[in-house]
């Protein structure tokens, strides 16, 4: 069969976004949604958001509501921010307020904020791909934690949060072998310099040039919202999406 779930047609499709996710939004935008939602439903979420954030807001947001509630919000999480707000904003009203009741209250907060984020933010650009674990977290759980990603996904560092959710610090992950399993993550991170998403994304270059692998993006209550690295503060390159609380 040559379908859209036949392997071969999905493996085809997926290459494609990989490739070229910006040609791969503007060719599913072109077809009719009910065509567009035949290849993308077989799809694997990353591809699916990775062709979703280049593509104008109504159409994805045309495309979304139409997927189950859950896949929904699993994609819409997962996008870079602000396209994410502008889908949600593209949405009607019944379907904001089905959506609401999946997200968590931080991110439909994250949401509402993105919308005055200027271009250029640090908001804008940073990489929601990292990893955060509190204060009181065993170095051997986040030993743990990292051991069951893949090399290519294993980050420079990992965030440390105070109970209040603010940034407080980094952990390099090649310096965890050095510490005592036994140590909490508190007791040996590093201070950490933010920036705030409204700031421009430029201003992390200066603090990754003085040592620190990745700069948190703050709210206005200091919670990290995501991270710049070198590559993400100063590029447009496609960036994968994953926020994930680890205690």
């Amino acid at each position: 069969m040559n379908g859209p779930n036949n392997p071969s047609a999905v493996w085809v499709t997926e290459r494609f976004i990989s490739a070229a996710p910006q040609a791969a939004a503007k060719a599913l935008a072109s077809l009719a949604t009910h065509e567009a939602l035949l290849l993308l439903k077989p799809l694997k979420s990353e591809y699916v958001v990775l062709c979703l954030n280049p593509m104008e807001p109504a159409k994805a947001a045309a495309l979304l509501r139409r997927m189950p509630s859950r896949q929904t919000a699993h994609v819409l999480s997962r996008l870079e921010l602000k396209q994410a707000a502008r889908i949600y904003q593209a949405f009607s009203e019944p379907q904001k307020e089905k959506i609401k009741t999946i997200l968590p209250e931080s991110f439909r907060a994250a949401l509402q904020e993105a919308q005055l984020w200027p271009r250029g933010s640090a908001g804008e650009k940073m990489n929601r791909d990292f990893l955060i674990f509190g204060t009181e977290a065993r170095l051997s759980d986040i030993v743990d934690k990292l051991k069951t990603l893949p090399r290519k996904k294993l980050p420079a560092a990992c965030l440390v949060m105070l109970k209040d959710g603010k940034a407080k610090g980094f952990i390099r992950t090649a310096e965890l072998a050095f510490y005592s399993p036994q140590s909490t993550a508190g007791s040996v991170m590093t201070e950490a310099e933010s920036l705030p998403a409204h700031a421009p994304a430029k201003d992390a270059q200066k603090i990754i040039e003085n040592g620190q692998p990745l700069v948190p993006v703050t709210d206005e209550n200091g919670r990290p919202l995501g991270v710049l690295c070198a590559q993400s503060s100063y590029t447009d390159a496609p960036r994968k999406k994953r926020f994930g609380w680890f205690f």
